[in-house]
Formats: C-alpha cells, sequence, structure tokens
C-alpha cells in the first residue's frame, strides 16, 4: 500500500507536468539565446549541467575522502570524528535560503566573486557535502568486514585494500548519494537566486551570471504571464535528471567493474 501511494503521488504530479507543459514544448524554447519573445530555456539548460558537474567536481572527492577518514582510518571515539559528524548533520538541517545568504555575503560581497557560477558552484558544493558524506559513510559501514581481512590476510596494503576491494562494493551506495545530490543541485533555487544571479544566458566563464532550469521555472511562474512555459521547462528539467542519473551510473559500474578486474589480475 506504501509503494502504491507514493508511485500515485509521483505520477499524478509527472502527469499534471506533462499535461500542462507538453503542448508548449516549441522549437524556439530551445534557441541559443534568450529574448521576451522566444521565451528560450536552452541558456538555463545548459548552465544547470555545468552546475551540476562542477558541483560534482568539487563535492565529491571532498565528500567521500571524508567518508573514508571516518569509517576506515579515524578512531570511533576520536573527538575531530565526532566534530566532523556534529557538523555535517547540523549542515545538513540548515534551511537552503542560510545558505544563499551565507554564500552572498561570502563569496559575492566578501570575496568579491559577485553574481557567478563559482559563487553558486561553491555555496551548493556546501550544502551537498553532508549528503555526500552520510551515503558515504553508510556504504562504507554495509561491506562485510570479511572482504577486509580477507584482503589484509593476503598481505594487501590498506590502502589497496580500501581502492580495490571496499571502494567497487561499496560503489552503489557512494553513488546513491551522489544521484540524490544532483536531484538537490537541479531543484536549488533559493540559494543560487543570492549567488550565481538570474541572468538569461549562458555563462561566459567561472565569474559570469546566468540562471538553472528550476530558476528559470520560478521566475517564468512568478512573472505569470508564461506560466505554460515554465511545465515545458519542467519537462526538460526531468529530463536532463534522467539522463545525468543514467551517465552517473554507466561510470559507477564501469568503474566498480574496472576494480573487481584490476583485483582478480
Amino acid at each position: 500500500m506504501s509503494a502504491f501511494i507514493t508511485f500515485g503521488i509521483l505520477f499524478s504530479i509527472v502527469s499534471h507536468i506533462l499535461i500542462k507543459g507538453i503542448s508548449s514544448l516549441n522549437p524556439s524554447l530551445f534557441q541559443l539565446e534568450y529574448t521576451t519573445d522566444n521565451m528560450s530555456l536552452f541558456p538555463a539548460m545548459i548552465t544547470t549541467i555545468m552546475l551540476i558537474f562542477l558541483t560534482l567536481i568539487i563535492a565529491t572527492p571532498i565528500g567521500v575522502f571524508t567518508g573514508f577518514y571516518l569509517i576506515e582510518y579515524a578512531k570511533k571515539e576520536n573527538r575531530l570524528v565526532k566534530i566532523i559528524r556534529i557538523a555535517t548533520e547540523t549542515l545538513s538541517g540548515i534551511p537552503s535560503i542560510v545558505y544563499g545568504l551565507f554564500g552572498m555575503l561570502f563569496f559575492v560581497i566578501y570575496l568579491n566573486f559577485q553574481y557567478s557560477l563559482l559563487a553558486g558552484t561553491l555555496t551548493i558544493g556546501i550544502m551537498v557535502l553532508p549528503l555526500i558524506i552520510r551515503s558515504t559513510e553508510e556504504a562504507l559501514l554495509s561491506v562485510d568486514n570479511s572482504l577486509r581481512e580477507g584482503s589484509f590476510a593476503l598481505g594487501s596494503s590498506k590502502l589497496y585494500t580500501i581502492f580495490k576491494i571496499v571502494l567497487p562494493a561499496a560503489m552503489p551506495g557512494i553513488l546513491s548519494g551522489i544521484i540524490l545530490s544532483i536531484g538537490r543541485i537541479v531543484g536549488e533555487t533559493a540559494a543560487l537566486m543570492f549567488t550565481l544571479g538570474t541572468a538569461a544566458k549562458i555563462p561566459e566563464g567561472l565569474f559570469s551570471s546566468g540562471r538553472t532550469l528550476a530558476l528559470h521555472m520560478y521566475v517564468l511562474s512568478t512573472e505569470g504571464i508564461h506560466v505554460n512555459e515554465s511545465y515545458a521547462t519542467g519537462i526538460v528539467l526531468l529530463v536532463v535528471v534522467m539522463i545525468v542519473n543514467y551517465i552517473s551510473t554507466l561510470l559507477s559500474n564501469k568503474l566498480a567493474k574496472e576494480s573487481r578486474d584490476g583485483y582478480k589480475g
């Protein structure tokens, strides 16, 4: 019954977006430059993809390596470990508007990044770090200790065991955290409004402003004139998320397979 209710809610939301937006999908929405006539979402789509990959490049290594440190290296009663856990739990409960205000005060004003792709990336990177760290910890805890013990018994080093034995086994759980992070990145509006900005163009560099698909939807819906185009943007946003998640899954499976083959060799 719970699964049926969950699927029903998801189906109703997606169906509502499709019904409202599919009739508004037209070639003018995918023109290279945004104008008040075409209401093109193409610049926002490119900006969203750029933000996703830049954020994951920064946040994923930090989050994953932090999770490995907490589980594989740090002592359980270490005070630093307790501080890191408290910090991650606190960060995960902070509203996104607070992240946006922090990003605006620190990155935009203090560091003088202005409204830019870099300021938005760093702010969102801080937001998704707790999610990646916690998912990595849970994935590592789910790996059977017998795999580690067997590797050590054969004379393998700790670093070899982590990258060749533990990482492939924990990859599905780590990937789940990364996919959830992608969902938070593409769905964020409040934090990006104060850091990335809302310029309807493709960012020319790290210090150039832009807007994501979610921000594009927000701007169109709040204007009240192009509501149907905002629903069409929602359809494109769903497709982009599905494509990025699919690519992430392929890369993770390839990495896991290469690690297992290397271990066997």
